[in-house]
């Protein structure tokens, strides 16, 4: 018995989707469904177009770090386009009542050999630049194929907004903790400090595996403390480093709670005993019942001494109440306990065994008061260290840096090519920049942009990293590292 046509299409999307290599990634449909029918909407002598990608003026930030590109490159516009995608393609974009340009893609295959006839440009990554500044621009190199270039947008777009978003926030609260650090710690113990003074607890809080990798190595770029096992992985596959992140033995409120409130006492003796030893870090969790009285009685006295013996650094971490106040209550409570001494800066650090690690409502608002009011209190900012979750990984979207993706050329049969951008009225904020495009290093060290034909003999920054199928520039983390580090905000 001959199944019908939608049951046999059913089975095979199932047999798509279960495969690993396969997935639910078709290329064709990785993008908004109105764009099926751009193909048709083009001047007819059009013959290539021309596409950038920048964040707009008047983000949340008024620079962006540029990063993840290259991810993007090498694990999606590096699959080929099959037949089998065509058939997909065109049956639900038929179902879906939109047009579908058979011959276009089909044209992929033949002449292309299913890769996408595109050239790429780009800023190198971990580029810090002002806001306005092109990231990225994109061009068709196949005359028939001159729609790809937007085509491309929904797909192209996402995967530079997100982890170059996720990356400028981290490279805030860097400048952040380094402005603290450098008030208020020794040069040395600061420069030690800066890299794991950010930690990402990201992960449960992202809404899918691949985010947790993509914004976890976004975080990455600015500091080297992750619970994100999954960024690790991404950093090893697509930018060559074999280790991007580090972090320790920690407790939960499960290991702690499992012991009952009266065994509060002997679930931090067992984090000491299991995990401690010279020169090892151990963060517990201590909040599960009166974080007060942990720090007070259970630390401060009951196991003052095994903290001491231990020859590590027991990091206490607070989870609950004000988090511009908690923590730095422990840390007036950890100094009686423990004792403190006063730095060459003249601000007060914790005995060596005991800091402390806030990862409760941590964002880069509450960041920035805890450390005021940490040295307004005469602490230094190396007694804490921050974990923060949904508000580095997910609490980012779009407008967060007001990014956006536009035409800006067309390139008609004659060789010519026409200015395309937008101005509208009602806001003039959102007007596009006309015309191929230019980026540039000024005299004075800053970044600007021009049309390409303005560039004159300065270098021109967007260089081609993708054509045809073919990665043509890679870059290492170390190497994206470096530059974001050598740029900061200002």
């Amino acid at each position: 018995m001959t199944r019908p046509a939608s049951d046999r299409s059913l089975s095979e999307s199932a047999s798509r989707a279960s495969s690993p290599s396969e997935g639910l990634r078709n290329p064709i449909l990785d993008t908004d469904s109105y764009k099926l029918s751009h193909y048709l909407q083009y001047p007819p002598d059009t013959r290539a177009v021309s596409a950038y990608i920048e964040a707009r003026t008047g983000g949340d930030m008024a620079y962006v770090l540029f990063f993840g590109l290259q991810m993007f490159l090498m694990a999606y516009l590096s699959r080929r386009v099959t037949a089998v995608d065509i058939d997909e393609a065109e049956e639900i974009a038929t179902a879906h009542g939109l047009p579908f340009n058979r011959a276009g893609w089909e044209r992929i295959i033949t002449v292309h050999g299913g890769y996408l006839p595109l050239e790429i440009e780009a800023l190198a990554e971990g580029s810090v630049v002002p806001a306005g500044i092109p990231l990225v621009q994109v061009r068709t190199t196949d005359p028939e194929l001159y729609w790809l270039a937007t085509y491309v947008e929904t797909a192209l777009l996402r995967a530079i907004w997100y982890p170059s978003t996720v990356a400028t926030i981290s490279h805030a609260v860097k400048q952040t903790i380094r402005f603290a650090l450098a008030k208020s710690a020794e040069p040395d113990v600061a420069k030690a400090a800066l890299p794991f003074r950010l930690h990402d607890f990201g992960a449960r809080g992202t809404t899918s595996f691949e985010q947790a990798g993509i914004g976890g190595l976004a975080h990455l770029v600015n500091f080297q403390g992750t619970d994100t096992l999954t960024a690790l992985l991404y950093a090893r596959r697509f930018y060559d480093e074999p280790m991007a992140g580090y972090s320790i033995p920690a407790a939960e409120h499960a290991t702690m709670t499992a012991w009952g409130e009266a065994g509060e006492a002997d679930a931090f003796r067992n984090m000491l005993r299991k995990f401690g030893g010279p020169g090892r870090l151990v963060a517990v969790v201590s909040d599960s019942y009166d974080i007060y009285r942990a720090v007070q009685r259970t630390w401060g006295d009951t196991l003052k001494e095994d903290v001491r013996q231990m020859g590590g650094t027991l990091v206490v971490r607070p989870d609950s109440g004000d988090p511009t106040t908690v923590p730095i209550d422990v840390i007036e409570m950890l100094g009686e306990a423990f004792g403190v001494t006063v730095n060459s800066k003249g601000y007060k650090v914790l005995a060596p065994e005991v800091r402390v690690i806030q990862g409760d409502g941590v964002n880069p608002h509450s960041i920035a008061v805890i450390l005021e009011r940490l040295l307004a209190k005469g602490w230094s900012a190396e007694n804490i260290a921050f974990g923060m979750g949904g508000a580095l990984l997910q609490k980012v979207n779009r407008d967060t840096l007001r990014f956006a993706m536009k035409a800006n050329a067309r390139l008609d049969a004659q060789g010519r090519w026409h200015d395309l951008a937008k101005a509208p009225t009602t806001d003039k904020s959102k007007a596009s920049k006309a015309g191929r495009l230019a980026v540039y290093a000024t005299d004075e060290g800053q970044t600007g942009w021009c049309r390409l034909d303005d560039l004159g003999q300065r270098v021109n920054l967007l260089r081609p990293v993708w054509r045809e199928g073919k990665l043509l520039q890679r870059t290492t983390l170390a190497e994206v590292r470096a530059r974001a580090d050598e740029m900061p905000a200002g």
